[in-house]
């Protein structure tokens, strides 16, 4: 059911983009030929107007076919006879619609179960923040002067910057204060880990279960959401630092677990995995979580929205210079995959449905980012050669553009085969 549930959402973001196009197609007097939900042979349909509405058999994906986008058309309705700015619009339309929807969903999640803040909760202590000066009641502004919209943001200019000492601008009593931070670098390493996340990254909560991937030790073992880790093998623990530094003395031995569940404590024994991971950097802080009235929700969602946006557009900086290498890209398979295991470790049906929004927002504006790249056939090249066209006051051959568009295609194909390929190879082998 929670699968069925990742495949309806990752084709509705694709749905959506395709109804950008359609509506600002019919709007500027385009005339839309079919508009498809998914691909592959045609299992059945009906016309309604102009338009010819089907379902085809491999459930992924939809798109819409124009008159006269693809091939040349004498009909003042074709998409070749209309303006380069209405063309231009149908275009651009679909990755709007993504970048629309991202906000709707965000303001619908945000509205339900609130949002995290950029002002500071917790500072632990002999942490980097508490050294630089950082304390409870701090609102982060900006970091290696970039402006903070949400607390993923410090992570990912943690990650840009590689983790080296950076200037934090924070409001403090009205006034704004300038530190610098110096992040702990923590090598890539093997560590021994259970298979949940912790409701925070440091301070008294990080012993707190949020959630638990079900086929990780501790979903086998029945940790569950909400649990308070107060023991490993009898050795206290009040945070997720201790917690991981017992893991890692005991390795792939069973240790027993004490939570405390509803007031009790109970013995749970699971037997750690272990885990691959990257280098990281620490900070020592954490972010309060609030529920605003409309007019926040309403703003939080669109300037998370462009912070998503941002982190997107970074993220393709970082692949084309070779900071993120290619095998960690994902594919249709892989988005999939990552929004069920977000599902499958929601505790409750309120939040699987809180969780799949979020991924919805973050997936919609990739594919919209991703779409606008000046890339064959993305509808990022289509718009740098209606800019030509605009310069010339006349379109490109259309064998040429066929050539271009064609060119185009077997480069993403090839990606499209690599990128499927990896995520089969990672779910095959779990990473």
């Amino acid at each position: 059911m929670r699968l069925l549930l990742a495949l309806i959402a990752f084709n509705l973001i694709v749905i959506v983009h395709e109804l950008g196009h359609f509506i600002v197609a019919r709007l500027a007097g385009i005339k839309v030929l079919e508009f498809s939900l998914f691909i592959g042979p045609r299992l059945f349909g009906f016309k309604r107007g102009e338009t010819e509405y089907s379902l085809r058999l491999i459930p992924a994906l939809a798109y819409v076919k124009l008159e006269g986008e693809d091939e040349a058309s004498e009909s003042e309705r074709s998409f070749s006879k209309k303006s380069v700015p209405a063309r231009m619009a149908t275009i651009v339309a679909g990755p709007l619609a993504n970048i629309v929807v991202a906000v709707l969903v965000l303001l619908v999640g945000y509205s339900i179960a609130g949002y995290d803040t950029t002002r500071i909760n917790t500072v632990v202590k002999d942490s980097p923040a508490y050294s630089a000066g950082l304390r409870p009641g701090d609102e982060i502004i900006s970091y290696d002067q970039k402006r903070i919209y949400q607390p993923m943001d410090i992570s990912m200019f943690l990650y840009s910057s590689d983790g080296n000492p950076a200037t934090v601008e924070v409001l403090r009593d009205n006034q704004k204060i300038r530190m610098e931070i110096t992040p702990q670098k923590i090598p890539a390493q093997n560590r021994y880990i259970l298979g949940f996340t912790a409701k925070a990254a440091d301070g008294p909560d990080s012993n707190i279960v949020a959630a638990v991937d079900p086929n990780s030790p501790a979903g086998k073992g029945g940790l569950l959401p909400d649990d308070r880790i107060v023991e490993i093998n009898g050795g206290k623990v009040a945070s997720r630092q201790e917690i991981s530094s017992l893991l890692n003395e005991n390795k792939d031995k069973p240790v027993e677990v004490t939570v405390v569940r509803d007031g009790s404590n109970q013995v749970l024994t699971m037997t750690p995995m272990l885990q691959k991971t990257p280098e990281q950097y620490y900070l020592g802080f954490d972010f309060t979580s609030e529920k605003g009235n409309i007019f926040q929700v309403i703003g939080r969602s669109i300037t998370n929205s462009y912070s998503i946006t941002r982190m997107e557009i970074y993220s393709i900086g970082w692949l084309i210079r070779g900071k993120v290498p290619l095998d960690q890209m994902a594919g249709p398979v892989g988005i999939v995959s990552a929004i069920n295991t977000v599902v499958q470790q929601s505790p409750t049906a309120l939040m699987v449905v809180l969780d799949l929004l979020k991924m919805v927002a973050l997936i919609s504006i990739g594919l919209g980012i991703t779409n606008l790249l000046p890339i064959p056939p993305a509808d990022g090249s289509k718009l740098v050669l209606l800019m030509v066209e605009g310069i010339r006051k006349k379109p490109l051959p259309m064998e040429k553009e066929g050539l271009i568009m064609m060119i185009g295609f077997v480069v993403m194909l090839t990606l499209f085969v690599l990128l499927t390929f990896n995520d089969i190879m990672r779910l095959l082998t779990g990473g």
